[in-house]
């Protein structure tokens, strides 16, 4: 049976609204999504005023005396100042033996290199003035390591005086320490001994 033709012609109308409708309701949708994203100049605002001022220099070396020890990565330097003098200290390590073994022993050597420099005045070197401290705050005497170049006496200004040290320590976290000859710890490099 056959509609009467005024009755395609309302429902075609009835469909074209519907599908009017639908457009414009997609359009509407699509600019609210829209709008409700961020764009790249939207920010958060700056830090409250009453804040205080960061006066850190990002990447700047470390100074370090008596009042103000330093305490740093492994690998970083540190300018230590000491009896009317200062010089640059760098540590790095620790290397450890065995890495990747099927059975890990609890401790294992640990080997650190040690380069001193920029010395204002000679000064007296000694593995004494290096020591190591553990997670749980023991500490480890070290030593220079047989048939590697010798700790110098004294380093004087111009020279560059490269070492190792080693102790044997167990696994975890650690602080190689720099005394300078005081009884006072003035630099630190944090360090982590991993042997699997």
């Amino acid at each position: 049976m056959n509609a009467p033709a005024g009755a395609a012609s309302s429902t075609r109308r009835r469909f074209g609204a519907l599908a009017g409708v639908a457009v414009v309701t997609a359009v509407l949708l699509s600019g609210c999504a829209t709008a409700a994203r961020p764009t790249p100049t939207d920010t958060y605002g700056g830090l409250p005023s009453w804040l205080p001022k960061d006066t850190g220099t990002p990447n700047s070396m470390l100074i370090a005396d008596v009042q103000h020890p330093a305490v740093t990565s492994e690998g970083d330097p540190v300018e230590v100042h000491l009896d009317g003098g200062s010089v640059q200290v760098t540590v790095i390590g620790p290397e450890v033996p065995g890495e990747g073994l099927p059975v890990q022993p609890e401790d294992t050597t640990c080997t650190w290199t040690v380069t001193i420099s920029r010395a204002s005045r000679p000064l007296h070197l000694r593995a004494g003035d290096f020591n190591t401290l553990d997670h749980l705050g023991t500490v480890y005497r070290v030593a220079a390591v047989p048939g590697q170049p010798a700790i110098p006496d004294t380093i004087r200004p111009g020279q560059t005086a490269r070492f190792e040290l080693r102790a044997a320590m167990p696994t975890g976290e650690g602080v190689m320490r720099y005394s300078g000859g005081t009884d006072d710890v003035l630099a630190s490099w944090d360090f982590v001994v991993e042997n699997d």
